[in-house]
């Protein structure tokens, strides 16, 4: 059966459209569903990231709080919110942190092999050659025809660095303005995996063995000693913040591979990324994660840092302060989401039938791995591309 959406009496489309679908289900030229109904749309300046949980939800949370502080009663906190960690999410932040390596080897083998090209002026990105033609350049600065201008890019395209402050006390004091330049700022995926139990020497973190108390909204530790191992007047200033040290060393080609079949490095990147992102979020749903409204701030940790660095839309309202609030797997893995070549060029005229991927997802199919089911509404695969001919009769 045709589908409604086709509503030519052409005989030419009739007889193409039966002789390229052979099985009994026929896929739609054109959709009536939003082109990208689940790939998060780029916000304006002016607007601010949409909320994890309603605003409702979280003035009750507030209203909670205050009464809870007002009342000299002792506060039962669970793990982690009492500085203890969760015992079962230990092998999982180890799992999430060889991903991420395993993950950027594979890319920092792939690109050698796939081109990335990226937008000078706008910053879009693509992967393949050659890049397209589609003109979606609408920024400051393009082009009259909004033709992109290509460059070449690499691995930090593919995959944007999100960084956050390193917390030697996660449930410490936050971060104030003047100590912005004195505390490490690493990679927030590598954060989260050190405040969950990863240990790495060279950024060192606490670990009670006693629980903190919280009473009438205060946080009591009764635990003032220090580890053995950490020298406080070397790693730790008396606030127990770390001092800044050697940054760590990520070596993408830590994990060597020996194996020249690109379709199998692709193939285990692809199960490295899906690992990183699950684990990622199953650790975002114990481990918090602050985000700010309005730029691309991340913290890991129960509270936002104090530096008032924030260039976004109204700044100066904040005094350079970020506009907090709880954070998604998007802020903190962001995909950036390209367009998926199958067997022909893009062209500008047949845009709206393209699909998209993110672009590590992109470069490890490219290169030879299968796509996961979950991309599936995404990619568009019910939606045949017409010729350039064939485009006109189709409503």
């Amino acid at each position: 059966m045709l589908p409604r959406l086709i509503q030519s009496t052409s005989s030419f489309l009739f007889q193409r459209i039966t002789q390229t679908h052979t099985t009994t289900l026929f896929r739609i030229l054109y959709s009536t569903v939003s082109i990208y109904d689940n790939i998060p749309r780029k916000l304006k300046k002016f607007e601010r990231k949409p909320l994890v949980r309603s605003i409702n939800e979280l003035k009750r949370e507030g209203r909670k709080r205050r009464k809870e502080r007002q009342k000299v009663d002792e506060i039962i906190l669970q793990s982690p919110a009492n500085g203890l960690l969760v015992q079962k999410l230990i092998p999982v932040a180890k799992e999430v942190y060889a991903a991420r390596s395993e993950v950027l080897s594979s890319v920092s083998r792939l690109v050698n092999y796939i081109a990335i090209y990226t937008c000078s002026i706008c910053g879009d990105v693509h992967v393949g050659d050659p890049p397209h033609k589609i003109r979606t350049c609408n920024v400051r600065g393009s082009l009259s025809s909004k033709e992109h201008s290509w460059v070449k890019g690499g691995i930090e395209h593919v995959m944007p660095h999100v960084e956050s402050f390193h917390l030697y006390d996660r449930i410490g004091r936050a971060v104030s303005h003047n100590e912005m330049l004195q505390v490490d700022r690493i990679p927030a995926i590598v954060e989260l995996c050190i405040q969950a139990g990863l240990d790495i020497p060279e950024y060192p973190t606490r670990r009670r063995t006693f629980p903190v108390y919280c009473v009438a909204g205060r946080i009591i530790d009764f635990e003032k000693r220090f580890p053995k191992d950490i020298s406080l007047d070397k790693d730790i200033d008396e606030y127990g913040l770390p001092y800044q040290k050697k940054r760590l060393n990520e070596d993408t080609n830590s994990m060597e591979m020996h194996c020249d079949d690109i379709q199998a490095v692709a193939v285990r990147g692809m199960k490295a990324w899906k690992k990183m992102c699950t684990g990622a979020s199953k650790l975002m749903e114990t481990y918090a994660v602050q985000t700010c409204g309005y730029c691309p701030e991340v913290q890991v940790g129960p509270k936002g840092h104090r530096a008032r660095n924030c260039q976004a839309y109204k700044h100066q309202m904040r005094d350079g302060q970020h506009a907090w609030q709880e954070a998604t797997i998007n802020d903190f893995v962001p995909p950036v989401y390209v367009y998926h070549v199958q067997d022909q060029p893009l062209v500008n005229e047949l845009k709206r039938y393209y699909g998209m991927l993110p672009a590590v997802v992109e470069l490890f199919s490219q290169a030879g791995a299968p796509v996961e089911k979950n991309y599936a509404h995404t990619m568009r695969v019910d939606v045949v591309v017409p010729e350039l001919d064939e485009e006109k009769w189709v409503v």
